[in-house]
């Protein structure tokens, strides 16, 4: 039985697709509540400073803290249940919200309050996605890997979509404030989900454990004895520092650009979601190439050479839109043979402390690219844009 009303009138949980696809709702609903906060706090945080080294700051705060404590959390999402570890993720983040929230209605928000909310959120979400990939491994079969990811990817950009346009209208509606709430009901309904779902146990049975040190090592040896599997996390590491250059930047360029329109950047950031939301379509429809690593290596050079430089060379809000959709279009192709290839090759008992170590690899440069990003926008490249 998937999932139901047992015999006898007791409940068993969903699992298998069903169950995955419960979870997926829950976190579709999360998603588009943290989207539309963070909409609502990047404009609150602009109209507050002016200055796009407090966007960049409030990204570096939130992703510091998520990227040093990887490897511990890979090796914690090894040693627990899976479902739990999602649901105090969840729980932390909602907490975060709560406490910006509580703020606000003081009237006593100041911008550091946020880098310290999102540093916060920030550690308990590297605990998140080790543990939902690695829950996707056990519930599925291989063959449901790409379907899953392509759910993955519509419920990102399908919340990039909705949440730009849902808190552009609603922040002159319900304010700031009504949007934290929603968020905090997106929150509700992603433990929800959990609670009704059976995620399988892969940890190692019982015997010799090693230390927590020994673990949060391991998906790093893992990783460098597999060349391949490096030589595919390095080409991540270079996307992920270039990208944390340009893309926290692109709502100060925009509001700088268009007199603080917020419907300018809420129709570029629209474009991410749709481009997106299609281009995940059109991986599900296809499934990609046979060979995964063709598919990175083909999306990572559309979304490039089409998206970036149109949204780099524009100087209007269709083109910057044309870019935004042309690049997220072929980001799925890119991400999810990404995935695919690491939770086929990955046994899914180390999946948590592999997965750590793979994140972890990927954006250690951000910190770098993040503290370069706000000065050199605020000192030369808007200066030279205006």
């Amino acid at each position: 039985m998937a999932g139901g009303w047992g015999y006898g009138g007791s409940w068993v949980a969903l699992a298998g697709m069903r169950g995955f696809t419960v979870i997926w709702m829950g976190q579709f609903a999360s998603m588009l509540g943290s989207s539309m906060t963070h909409f609502a706090l990047t404009i609150w945080a602009w109209e507050e400073t002016g200055a796009a080294t407090a966007l960049a700051l409030a990204v570096l705060a939130f992703s510091l803290p998520n990227i040093l404590v990887y490897p511990i959390a890979g090796a914690l999402v090894d040693r627990l249940p899976r479902k739990l570890v999602m649901m105090l993720s969840d729980l932390a983040a909602a907490l975060g919200t709560a406490t910006i929230f509580l703020l606000l209605l003081a009237g006593s928000l100041e911008v550091w309050h946020l880098y310290a909310v999102f540093a916060f959120m920030g550690l308990f979400q590297s605990f998140q996605f080790p543990a939902y990939s690695a829950a996707v491994s056990t519930m599925l079969d291989k063959d449901q890997y790409a379907r899953a990811s392509g759910m993955m990817s519509l419920a990102q950009n399908a919340s990039g979509i909705l949440a730009p346009v849902a808190a552009g209208a609603l922040i002159n509606i319900i304010g700031t404030r009504g949007i934290l709430v929603f968020d905090l009901a997106s929150f509700t309904a992603a433990i929800a989900t959990l609670l009704v779902v059976s995620i399988p146990d892969s940890r190692s049975p019982g015997g010799p454990r090693n230390s927590i040190l020994e673990d949060s090592l391991y998906g790093f040896k893992y990783i460098l004895a597999r060349r391949g599997l490096l030589g595919l996390q390095l080409v991540f590491f270079l996307i992920n520092f270039t990208g944390s250059i340009c893309f926290p930047l692109l709502p100060a360029m925009v509001l700088s650009k268009t007199g603080n329109d917020t419907v300018a950047l809420g129709t570029v950031q629209s474009a991410f979601g749709v481009g997106g939301l299609l281009g995940g379509l059109f991986l599900s429809v296809w499934g990609g190439p046979k060979k995964k690593v063709h598919g990175v290596l083909l999306g990572l050079a559309l979304s490039s050479l089409l998206g970036i430089t149109l949204m780099g060379l524009g100087d209007s809000t269709p083109i910057w839109a044309l870019g935004a959709f042309t690049m997220m279009f072929f980001n799925p192709l890119l991400n999810g043979s990404n995935q695919a290839i690491w939770q086929s090759k990955v046994p899914p008992e180390v999946q948590g402390r592999v997965f750590s170590a793979r994140a972890f690899i990927a954006q250690v440069s951000q910190p770098v690219a993040l503290l370069i990003a706000g000065p050199l926008a605020d000192k030369v490249l808007i200066p030279g844009m205006v």
